[in-house]
This record gives structure tokens, sequence and C-alpha cells, in this order.
């Protein structure tokens, strides 16, 4: 999280140096990134750039969760134009990230993002949408969503499919920035994945 000095500048120096620090996490990821570059592209000294974040880390990952929560406010919009329905939701929510990373500043960030993936930008990707915590766009989900159309119990099986459908959206992100399919074969293997959760794949009865 910046420090306090970084929110006290103006909004158009926060933005140069945001878009500074973009700029290299597009062109690097976060373990080759240098401040340098940074600060070379913001036109600021080193020393402010550490009077803003503690290090390159600290700027990596705000703007992940700056990110992050644009992504969970849109899903929650998503959401609600849809009625609940969770599978339209993620359908919709993956057709819409797809489109995104077309731009190629988008693309080239998140591909760095993605495909050098631990345990601390999974944590962060997904920290919205996990119980722990109770978090505000997590109550936001559970409470919108159409729980008639799903064949659960309880709102933590909801956390559940939640979660199984999280990983089969990311995980088609990353093989679709490794593979770098087309958008058309992205979105087709993506919605033969989620018919499959949807059909359910267990034919008999217990």
């Amino acid at each position: 999280m910046p420090r306090q000095t970084f929110f006290n500048l103006p909004k158009e120096k926060q933005d140069n140096l945001l878009a500074a620090a973009k700029k290299e996490f597009s062109n690097k990821p976060l373990n080759k990134a240098s401040v340098s570059n940074i600060i070379k592209n913001a036109d600021i000294p080193r020393g402010s750039f550490y009077q803003y974040f503690d290090g390159k880390e600290d700027a990596f990952y705000y703007l992940l969760e700056k990110q992050m929560k644009l992504n969970s406010e849109e899903f929650i919009s998503i959401l609600k134009k849809n009625n609940g329905n969770l599978f339209e939701t993620f359908t919709e929510t993956f057709q819409r990230m797809l489109k995104e990373f077309q731009v190629q500043k988008n693309r080239d960030f998140f591909r760095n993002v993605f495909l050098n993936m631990d345990y601390k930008m999974e944590n962060k990707i997904f920290s919205d949408f996990r119980e722990t915590g109770i978090s505000k766009p997590f109550l936001e989900v559970i409470a919108g969503i159409d729980k008639e159309k799903l064949n659960i119990s309880n709102d933590e099986e909801v956390v559940h499919v939640m979660e199984i459908m999280m990983a089969v959206t990311f995980q088609n992100l990353m093989k679709q920035f490794a593979r770098q399919s087309t958008f058309e074969d992205a979105l087709n293997k993506y919605l033969f994945e989620i018919n499959l959760l949807k059909k359910g794949l267990y034919r008999g009865s217990e």
C-alpha cells in the first residue's frame, strides 16, 4: 500500500507515477522490473519514489489491487444485469476480460501477472471473492446470486461454486496468454468448460 505522501500528491502526479510503474511491469515481470526504469519514465528522483512506496513490490501490488477492485465492481454490475445468473455473469466477465486484453498495454501487464503468478498475486486477485474476512464485494456477490438456479444447499456451497468457476476462468486466461490463441478459440474453450460445470459431471444418483 502506498504511503500517505503518495495520496497527498495531486491526482495528475499520482497517475503519472502509476502509468510509469505500469509501463515497467508491462515490459517485465515483477522479479525483473527496475525502480530505475520507473523513476526514469516518471521523471522523478529515486528518493521521491521511496517517499511514496516501500519498493517496486509495493507499487506493483497497489496497481494490481486497483485493477481487481475495478474488476470486482464490474462483476457485481454484470451479476445485477443478469438477474443473479452466475453462469451468464462469469461468461460475460470472461468475454470482457478477453476484449480488454486485446489492448496491448493491458495485455502486456496482465500477461506478466498471469504467467508469473505466485501465491501472493493469486491471493490479491481472489481476495474480494473469498469468504475469509467477509469483504463487502463478497457479501454483495452472495446476496446478488440467484440461488434457485444452482444445485446448492447453503451459502457455503455457493463459496465453493464461486471458487471453482474462478479457477476455471483464470486457468483459461493463463492458457490464452501462454498459447496466444485467438479470441474465438479462447472463448469457445471457456464456454465448453463452463457448460460442463453447468450440466454437472456425474450421471448416477447417490
